[in-house]
């Protein structure tokens, strides 16, 4: 399989034109800044590709530099796939076309079997902040990510979750009762296996965190993992054999999906 690409060349692009806009109208990053009511590392974020160009903004800063509507027009045309963060591309490639998924997460549901609500939740709580317009951008490419769930045919999926995340009140008790309800119908999707490992299992084979596996058109078996400012897509057979003898030893250890149906019935009731 090919090494992914790497991505990010549409932002550094259009990073470059607001650099080079704001230089011909004579203005310093402060002085942009400050009209824009931004802050000053937020703008030298977006003129280095790091940070994507709101089209708000977008907007603002065309009205300010005096060019007719460049920026906007700029932002309008990037492709779908870049308005997600830059870390979970190449991922999102490889989901859209999977064969079979294999997810296991800790502290939350996975983004494929969130609801609204609970994403725009899970997005809220993200540090450092994101503005409401990016929350909502980001809120409308994880349920857009969803329709692959809605493929024909759809891929073979299994999830694995943690009790706790079925506790965990992110954004209110409502918003708890809403994704509770939305992963007991997920639950009876036939061609998806939902799981709950329990709390109090005494041994646990995914304790070094979450893992995506998946399997493409081709037959080729890839990997993903993410932490605190990092992620990586794993396409060694050494490295994905590992995560999925770790995978089947979680499913092992988790309870039935009859039994995790039961179990989201019964938080249902409770919450």
């Amino acid at each position: 399989m090919d090494q992914p690409k790497k991505r990010g060349s549409t932002w550094d692009a259009i990073g470059a034109l607001v650099a080079n806009f704001r230089k011909y109208a004579g203005k310093t990053q402060a002085e942009l800044a400050a009209e824009l009511c931004i802050g000053l590392e937020k703008l030298a974020s977006i003129e280095q590709g790091r940070r994507p160009l709101q089209i708000a903004l977008a907007i603002q800063m065309d009205d300010l530099l005096d060019t007719k509507r460049a920026l906007e027009t700029a932002v309008t045309k990037v492709p779908k796939r870049e308005k997600y963060p830059l870390f979970v591309q190449d991922f999102i490639d490889y989901e859209r076309e999977a064969l079979t998924m294999m997810w296991y997460e800790n502290h939350v549901p996975p983004g494929l079997l969130q609801c609204e609500e609970y994403a725009r939740a899970v997005f809220t709580c993200l540090y450092p902040p994101l503005d409401d317009e990016q929350v909502e951008e980001w809120v409308a490419g994880r349920l857009d990510r969803q329709k692959v769930l809605q493929r024909k045919p759809p891929p073979m999926a299994t999830f694995l979750i943690e009790e706790t995340v079925l506790h965990r009140p992110i954004g209110g008790r409502d918003v708890l009762r809403a994704q509770l309800s939305h992963l007991r119908e997920c639950a009876d999707l036939p061609f998806l296996g939902l799981q709950i490992m329990p709390t109090g299992r005494e041994s646990h084979a995914g304790l070094t965190g979450p893992m995506v596996l998946l399997e493409t058109p081709d037959h080729d078996h890839l990997a993903y993992i993410e932490g605190q400012l990092v992620s990586h897509l794993l396409e060694d057979p050494d490295d994905v054999s590992v995560l999925m003898q770790k995978y089947g030893m979680l499913r092992a250890q988790a309870l039935s999906p009859e039994e995790s149906k039961r179990l989201l019935e019964t938080r249902l009731g409770e919450a």
